[in-house]
């Protein structure tokens, strides 16, 4: 559909076409006729003519009540909206040499994240002369991934940003 410039639909004295087909509140065939014709009959009925698809030959307009569509519209968009999940990423940093207890934690964490729904990003950060030995990280990675098994699977391998090495892992889908 076209959209003026206010991004509505062009209605009554708006519409500027040789000839239309209207279509009546009730969803009947009323014909193709002028835009003086089709405003008398909506002035008769107190609704709006409403061009609702201005690319087809001749135009198609309806006699509504513009107030109320744009109403339901609204309504019908936030309902959309609420409907809508949004993906938020979460993060978890590891050093490489970090303790069994403090990963296993790490992992619950990630767990509880992966099984609400979001996405986590898993990075080892390399200090110093750690940097020599990106296998170790990768190794550590995997053991995360391992035990992340269950409610996740990787979104992307294991890459390296900068000092860190990164992965990022996706919730499964339910089932």
């Amino acid at each position: 559909m076209v959209i003026s410039k206010t991004n509505e639909l062009l209605m009554n004295e708006e519409i500027r076409d040789k000839e239309i087909r209207v279509v009546g509140s009730d969803g009947s065939q009323l014909g193709i006729m002028s835009p003086r014709e089709a405003m008398k009959i909506a002035a008769e009925q107190n609704l709006d003519l409403v061009k609702i698809a201005p690319q087809a030959t001749p135009p198609v307009c309806r006699i509504m009540d513009y107030g109320k569509y744009r109403y339901e519209q609204a309504k019908r968009e936030k309902e959309a909206r609420k409907n809508q999940k949004t993906v938020d990423v979460k993060e978890v940093r590891m050093s490489l040499n970090i303790d069994v207890h403090d990963f296993d934690t790490k992992a619950n964490q990630a767990k509880k994240f992966l099984k609400s729904g979001d996405k986590v990003k898993v990075s080892v950060r390399f200090r110093g002369r750690e940097l020599a030995h990106p296998e170790m990280g990768k190794t550590l990675l995997e053991r995360f991934i391992e035990a992340c098994a269950e409610v996740g699977s990787v979104d992307k391998p294991p890459k390296m940003e900068g000092r860190s090495l990164a992965v990022f892992i996706a919730p499964k889908a339910a089932k």
